[in-house]
C-alpha cells in the first residue's frame, strides 16, 4: 500500500466496511482513496461489496450485529411488493433503496415506520417502539439503515414555491462576503454581505460591510430601498439580534431602531419562524448565487473596489439572466414590479441613540447630563429612551407607546411639563425632608427652601446636601446651612464649597515624616549658630 493511515483512520475504514459501505461511500465520508481503503479491508478479511449491487454482498455484511443478511432477505421477501407500490423514481439510488427496503428485517413493519416518520420521529425512537410494542429482535443498525433507505426510496420532499404580488414582499439576509484588506490592520478579512431580494421579480441588492450592528442593519435597508427606487410592503427577515430582540411565534419583539426605520418608509417586518429558513428561500438562493459565481476565490484591496465589482456583476449578469423558476429575465420582471413599490419618503430617516433609563425620585430621567420629566406613576420603572441632537423621546418598553417628547436641554438643566408636576409632595420627598430635620435645624430649613423653590426637581440637591453630613459631620453641615441662609444663597453648591474651604486639607503620613526631619535639621543648625563662641583667654573657674 502506497499510503499509510493512522490506527484510528484504519479502524474507521474497517468498521465502515463491515457495515456494508461501498468504497465510494467510504471515500466520501473519510477522505481515504478507494484503492487505499480496499487494501486495508482485504488485509482485515472484510469482503468488498461489488459495484451496483447494494446490499447483495454477504462478506461485506459480516461482523455486524444483525443475525445474517440471508435471514433479512428471507424475512423481507414477502413484503417486497408492498414496499415497491407507489414508487415511480427510476434513479439508481432509488432502485437500490427499494431493494434494501424489501430485503430488510424491518420490512414487515414498513407501514408503522412510515407513520412514525410522518410525525417526525427519528430512527432511535422507532427502534425502541418496535422492541417494546412489536417484539422486534433485530438491531438498531438495521432500523437506521431501513429508515434511510425508505427516505431515499420516497425521493426528496417537494418544496412549495411562494408566489407574491408585485411590490408585496422583500426578503433580507446576511451572508459571507469576499476577503478584503482591512484599512487598519492591513490584513485580509472576511466581510459581510447584506442581500435584499424582491419576491416577485427576484431583483437583488447586495451590499458589503465590515461588521453588523443595529444601526448598520437599518442603514443597509435604507440604502437598499434607495437603490431599488421604492419600498416593498413587507420585509421577511431572519431572527437575528439586529432586527428581532426576542423571537416569538405570535408577538416577536422587534429592535426599536429597525422598527422605526420601517415605519418611516411604510414597510412592515415579518420575521420568519425559528428554524424555518425556507420561508425566505429566495434571498437564501441569492446569497448562494453571489458566493458561488462572482466572489468565489477573489480578494480585493478595498471595500469600495469589492462593492464596485459586485455592482458591475449585478448589472451585467445577475439582472440580465433568465431566472430558473420564473423562466423570465430578472430586469424585465423588475420593470413590471417597480411601479408597484411604495414611494420613498422625502427625507431620510434621522438616526438616534437609544437605551434604558430608570425614573428617579423627582419624576425625571437623565440623558447626557440633562433631566426630562415623565408622567406621574412611573417612579422607579425602566423606560425606553431615544435621543438625537434635537429631541428626547420616552417610551414604554413593552408596547413602545410614546409617553413624552422633549427638546434637548443643556447639561444640568431640566425639561419639565406642567402636567408632570405632582399636586403634592410624594412620600419619598416627605421622607427626605424628615431626614433633613433630624440632621439639624438649619439643614431642615435649607432643604425646605430648596423644595419650595424647585419642587420635585430639587430632590437631587436635597440628597446632595444630606450626603455632605457623612463627609464633614452633622454639626459642620448645620453651620454651613446657617451661613447659606444668612447670606441668602440656600443652594447645595454654596454649602459644599463653604465646607471644602473651611475644612483644612489633611496631611498624609508620607508628607509628615519629611517635614519632621527637615524641622529637626533646621533646629540643630539654629542651635549651633546661636551658641556663643569661647575666647582663647577665657578659662574655667
Amino acid at each position: 500500500m502506497g499510503n499509510v493511515l493512522s490506527d484510528e483512520k484504519q479502524q474507521q475504514v474497517i468498521a465502515l466496511g463491515r457495515l456494508g459501505w461501498s468504497l465510494r461511500r467510504i471515500e466520501e465520508a473519510t477522505g481515504v482513496r478507494r484503492e487505499t481503503a480496499s487494501g486495508y479491508l482485504r488485509a482485515a478479511g472484510v469482503g468488498i461489496r461489488p459495484p451496483r449491487r447494494w446490499g447483495k454482498s454477504k462478506p461485506a455484511n459480516e461482523g455486524t450485529t444483525e443475525a445474517s443478511a440471508a435471514s433479512e432477505l428471507e424475512a423481507g421477501a414477502g413484503s417486497a411488493k408492498s414496499a415497491n407500490e407507489g414508487t415511480t423514481d427510476s434513479s439508481p439510488r432509488s432502485r437500490a433503496a427499494v431493494r434494501h427496503v424489501s430485503a430488510s428485517i424491518v420490512a414487515p413493519y414498513v407501514e408503522l415506520v412510515r407513520q412514525r416518520l410522518e410525525v417526525g420521529r427519528n430512527a432511535r425512537a422507532i427502534y425502541e417502539e418496535l422492541v417494546d410494542a412489536q417484539g422486534y429482535t433485530g438491531s438498531y443498525i438495521s432500523v437506521r439503515r431501513f429508515v434511510r433507505a425508505l427516505k431515499d426510496s420516497q425521493g426528496p420532499e417537494a418544496k412549495a414555491v411562494i408566489h407574491t404580488a408585485p411590490g408585496e414582499e422583500a426578503q433580507v439576509d446576511y451572508g459571507e462576503g469576499p476577503m478584503v484588506r482591512h484599512p487598519e490592520t492591513g490584513k485580509y478579512r472576511r466581510t459581510r454581505m447584506f442581500v435584499m431580494t424582491l419576491g416577485y421579480s427576484r431583483k437583488s441588492v447586495r451590499l458589503l460591510c465590515w461588521k453588523s450592528s443595529s444601526r448598520a442593519w437599518a442603514q443597509l435597508h435604507e440604502e437598499s430601498f434607495r437603490r431599488l427606487g421604492g419600498v416593498a410592503r413587507t420585509v421577511v427577515l431572519d431572527n437575528l439580534r439586529e432586527g428581532v430582540l426576542s423571537p416569538d411565534v405570535y408577538e416577536p419583539a422587534l429592535n426599536p431602531l429597525f422598527r422605526e426605520v420601517l415605519v418611516h418608509y411604510g414597510a412592515t417586518a415579518l420575521p420568519a419562524r425559528v428554524r424555518h429558513p425556507d420561508r425566505k428561500g429566495k434571498v437564501e438562493s441569492a446569497v448562494g448565487h453571489a458566493q458561488r459565481t462572482p466572489l468565489k476565490g477573489l480578494r480585493f484591496e478595498s471595500l469600495e473596489a469589492a462593492q464596485s465589482y459586485l455592482d458591475a456583476w449585478e448589472a451585467k449578469w445577475a439582472d440580465t439572466r433568465i431566472h430558473g423558476t420564473t423562466k423570465r429575465q430578472v430586469a424585465a420582471m423588475f420593470c413590471e414590479e417597480r411601479p408597484w413599490l411604495l414611494a420613498l419618503p422625502v427625507e431620510p430617516f434621522r438616526y438616534y441613540a437609544y437605551g434604558e433609563r430608570v425614573v428617579h425620585l423627582d419624576g425625571h430621567v437623565e440623558v447626557d447630563g440633562a433631566y426630562y420629566s415623565v408622567p406621574p406613576g412611573h417612579i422607579g420603572r425602566k423606560l425606553q429612551v431615544q435621543w438625537d441632537s434635537l429631541h428626547v423621546r420616552l417610551l414604554l418598553p413593552a408596547s413602545g407607546q410614546l409617553l413624552r417628547e422633549h427638546t434637548r436641554a443643556p447639561r444640568g438643566h431640566h425639561r419639565t411639563r406642567e402636567e408632570d408636576r405632582p399636586s403634592h409632595a410624594p412620600r419619598t420627598t416627605v421622607q427626605l425632608l424628615e431626614r433633613a430635620a433630624r440632621a439639624g435645624r438649619s439643614v431642615a430649613a435649607l432643604c425646605a427652601e430648596v423644595h419650595r423653590r424647585e419642587g420635585e426637581t430639587g430632590t437631587r440637591r436635597i440628597l446632595g446636601v444630606l450626603s455632605l453630613a457623612r463627609k464633614h459631620g452633622a454639626a459642620a453641615l448645620d453651620d454651613a446651612c446657617e451661613v447659606a441662609l444668612e447670606v441668602g444663597v440656600p443652594t447645595y453648591r454654596f454649602v459644599r464649597r463653604y465646607l471644602e474651604r473651611r475644612t483644612p486639607t489633611p496631611v498624609s503620613l508620607r508628607q509628615v515624616d519629611p517635614l519632621i526631619r527637615e524641622l529637626t535639621h533646621y533646629r540643630d543648625v539654629i542651635a549651633r549658630l546661636t551658641q556663643p563662641t569661647p575666647h582663647p583667654g577665657d578659662t574655667e573657674t
